[in-house]
């Protein structure tokens, strides 16, 4: 099968296109024929090795443990392995392979049964690799880790982002009052996804605005704590700003390393927010 394969840390120049053998079935593994594979900045994080965090984090500290780069993946069931009960021959599927090797950068990828889900019928093979690892990462933060009530204020730092698109979107289905902040060219298309208020952050400073939010859901991490608590309603809500620290820990909070990831969570009432170290 032909697949993308990274021997070293670096620019794109480093990838090349090889024929390689076609990946075994695991006994715990489905192996689909990949019909689309959508790039992130997480992917663009393990192409390049940095920050170096990421390295040490399991993902090779010289040179790329895992050969065959991609994470966010789309296609049709070829074989199953013989634990497997979900999934058979010609099921469409999707999934996030960032804790299962990656390899969705090839003709075929061999993927535990438990990284995948069905793909749904109204979306295109494209459509569904674009939604695994952004998408969850924005369903995590406002629902899995937070649950987001209606009428509550959010701010989506970076809105307009891989996973600020989807956070956007998710708010407001919530009910919440959404504002997102990005910059001036896509204020209107933030707009149009679903945000009540925009805020562009070339003109603008969102933590001088005077408006208190419930939740500051940060994808950026370019503002300090003490910036953004002028922005946060609770004096018991703390904000992990995004540095590249494998722990965190303020007043009220507990903060702790969740893959390439900040999640601070209040020890009492508050608000809690998941942060992109991007």
């Amino acid at each position: 099968m032909k697949a993308v394969i990274q021997q070293h840390y670096g620019s794109p120049d480093v990838l090349d296109l090889r024929d390689v053998d076609r990946p075994s079935v695991t006994d715990d593994g489905v192996l689909i024929r990949v019909h689309a594979a959508s790039v992130n900045r997480a992917d663009w994080i393990v192409l390049t090795g940095k920050p170096y965090l990421v390295r040490i984090m399991g993902r090779g500290v010289f040179t790329p443990k895992h050969r065959i780069p991609g994470i966010d993946v789309a296609g049709r069931v070829e074989a199953v392995g013989r634990n497997v009960t979900h999934f058979q021959p010609g099921d469409e599927v999707f999934g996030d392979l960032f804790s299962s090797g990656l390899g969705a950068y090839a003709e075929f990828a061999c993927v535990p049964e438990s990284q995948l889900a069905p793909k749904p019928a109204n979306l295109t093979f494209e459509e569904a690799a674009a939604v695994p690892l952004a998408a969850t990462t924005a369903l995590q933060g406002l629902r899995d880790k937070r649950t987001l009530r209606p009428h509550e204020r959010v701010l989506i730092n970076g809105a307009a982002g891989g996973v600020g698109t989807f956070a956007v979107q998710i708010a407001r289905a919530f009910g919440a009052d959404v504002t997102g902040v990005y910059s001036t060219h896509s204020v209107e298309m933030v707009r149009s996804i679903g945000a009540d208020t925009v805020i562009d952050y070339t003109r603008e400073d969102f933590t001088r605005t005077g408006q208190r939010y419930d939740l500051l859901f940060d994808l950026v991490g370019n503002r300090s704590l003490s910036d953004c608590r002028r922005a946060l309603a609770h004096r018991n809500a703390r904000h992990g700003v995004g540095e590249h620290r494998p722990r965190v820990r303020t007043h009220g909070s507990h903060c702790r390393r969740a893959g390439p990831f900040t999640l601070c969570e209040p020890q009492d009432a508050g608000t809690v927010s998941w942060h992109d170290q991007e």
